[in-house]
């Protein structure tokens, strides 16, 4: 998982409120497989530590963001902290620990 800077994500773009902690935003396609079981490994890991909330985003849907932040395949995770700032970002069905590892930098 790669950092990005000084770019936020707002209420408004995301759909959903941020967690209290921390943000996993999904990008997900429909028949994307691995998109399931990122959706699962995230809202797990998001139900294990307190205050961080997980947020999916249909990348067809939301062509804009998808475009502005040069999503280029799904799934892809974002990781944001508590102002919503990105923090991490991972293209690719990601590892339990790995999330866990990337949230020690948001929280």
């Amino acid at each position: 998982m790669r950092g990005e800077g000084e770019r936020r994500l707002s209420v408004a773009e995301l759909g959903e409120r941020l967690g209290e902690r921390a943000t996993l935003v999904q990008f997900s396609s429909a028949f994307c497989r691995p998109c399931w079981a990122t959706r699962r490994t995230l809202a797990d890991v998001a139900g294990m530590v307190e205050g961080v909330a997980h947020v999916e985003i249909d990348a067809e849907a939301q062509l804009g963001l998808v475009r502005e932040l040069n999503i280029m395949e799904t799934p892809t995770v974002l990781v944001l902290d508590a102002t919503g700032r990105i923090v991490r970002r991972a293209s690719g069905q990601p590892r339990r620990a790995d999330v866990i590892a990337a949230l020690g930098e948001a929280v």
